[in-house]
């Protein structure tokens, strides 16, 4: 019984030995996850202003017969961007000096145009929409001096965040050219552009 007795007592001191000193195990807080960083988009928006040079052909056509040119296109161009996060609009006004082959006298494109692009980042394809107005002596009694629509693709690459190349081609119609019926002349250009944002 002494023995019994001794046996439960030891149990029992081990037992309170052990009841205060109980420690929960240390849970470590799980890493916080990495996030990789967001390379912030790129940014359109602003002014811009540069020169243009290119070529292009003409066809001056009426009912039963076309009279093609090729000619030199170069000028200035000036315009604004505005990002709307992948959408880019913006609108775009230039002037070209037409040189002519087989023409003597040079002729004056003036375009104004609205663009819609995508944001890819440092590349920019937009497509264009608008108003051109031509001015060249023909030779002969023929003047003109006409305003048509203005279409085209094109896309702008920033070399720098100030400093863009780009290439375009557009398409300008018109009809009833010098005031004759189905005297039409059609053109298209294929150019290259450097322009400066501000």
């Amino acid at each position: 019984m002494k023995l019994a007795a001794a046996a439960i007592a030891a149990v029992l001191a081990t037992g309170a030995a052990h009841a205060g000193g109980y420690v929960a195990p240390v849970v470590e807080p799980a890493p916080a996850p990495v996030v990789a960083p967001v390379t912030p988009a790129s940014d359109w928006s602003g002014f811009y202003a540069g020169l243009q040079y290119g070529q292009g052909s003409g066809d001056l056509s009426l009912t039963g017969g076309e009279v093609s040119e090729d000619f030199d296109a170069y000028g200035i161009h000036a315009g604004y961007n505005r990002d709307f996060g992948r959408f880019v609009l913006g609108g775009d006004l230039d002037y070209n000096r037409l040189d002519i082959d087989n023409v003597d006298d040079k002729g004056d494109m003036l375009r104004l145009r609205a663009r819609a692009g995508y944001d890819a980042g440092r590349f920019l394809p937009y497509v264009s929409l608008g108003a051109a107005r031509v001015k060249a002596d023909l030779g002969g009694d023929l003047d003109l001096s006409e305003t048509a629509v203005t279409y085209g693709i094109g896309a702008d690459f920033k070399v720098t965040e100030r400093f863009t190349l780009g290439a375009e081609y557009t398409r300008q119609d018109f009809s009833d050219v010098a005031d004759v019926d189905n005297l039409d002349l059609d053109s298209d250009m294929v150019q290259l552009r450097a322009s400066f944002r501000f």
